[in-house]
């Protein structure tokens, strides 16, 4: 799956590309409650997020939600915020974007930073597997500096703009690249350590992915992540 960032913003060029994989990005704070090899139990803190609602498989409703998405972090979006209504402000990209499967440039605006991971959730039954997924939410964390009183507001309706209290998530790290039938393996695969160690998920899976799409396989990093109540029963 590609990730075109030329279809948010036409005027950007290589140079600026490789300056913004350079910068420190911003990630989510979490606690580690438990690890097991690749596999951790962390507690994260309160965030803001952006989600979009898309139709498609996996790979269609990643590109057309982070685009929508992109969009408004970009730029199409109401500041309203300064004394100059012209004003724009270039905010650090964070990381990750999360994808994760669902059960059943206006001169008014402001950049914000990306962040990640972006979130796609198929939206379908809680025990159907990431293939049969039609439906997806796409997911960016917005940075932490904002709050809902303070964050731009999106020139798309379809956008949502909300607060995740803190969760606990059970996470499946690993690397390389993410087909669908990856990403059903590794879900199946942390499903498979819940249930041995008692947990039990309390929403559909979500894939995170932490790097732009020019990065090396074997040097991605990604995370399948399930919903869990800690400790285990």
């Amino acid at each position: 799956m590609i990730f075109n960032f030329f279809d948010v913003s036409p005027g950007w060029g290589h140079k600026q590309l490789l300056r913004i994989d350079a910068m420190a990005i911003e990630e989510p704070k979490f606690e580690i409650l438990q690890t097991d090899g690749n596999i951790e139990i962390r507690r994260y803190q309160p965030k803001l997020v952006a989600e979009v609602l898309v139709d498609g498989d996996l790979s269609e409703a990643s590109n057309k939600g982070f685009r929508q998405i992109a969009a408004f972090i970009f730029g199409n979006n109401r500041a309203g915020r300064t004394d100059d209504p012209t004003s724009t402000i270039r905010i650090p990209m964070t990381a990750p974007v999360v994808i994760a499967p669902q059960i059943r440039s206006h001169p008014n605006s402001e950049k914000i930073n990306m962040t990640a991971p972006v979130i796609v959730t198929p939206r379908t039954d809680a025990s159907a597997s990431m293939q049969a997924a039609n439906k997806w939410l796409v997911r960016f964390v917005m940075p932490s500096k904002y709050s809902l009183a303070t964050l731009p507001l999106p020139n798309d309706a379809a956008i949502n703009i909300r607060e995740i209290p803190g969760t606990t998530m059970a996470v499946l790290r690993y690397s390389w690249l993410n087909g669908i039938d990856r990403v059903q393996e590794k879900t199946e695969e942390l499903s498979r350590w819940l249930v041995a160690n008692h947990y039990a998920a309390l929403g559909s899976a979500q894939l995170a992915r932490y790097d732009p799409p020019w990065t090396l396989p074997m040097l991605r990093r990604n995370e399948i992540m399930f919903e869990v109540s800690y400790p285990a029963s």
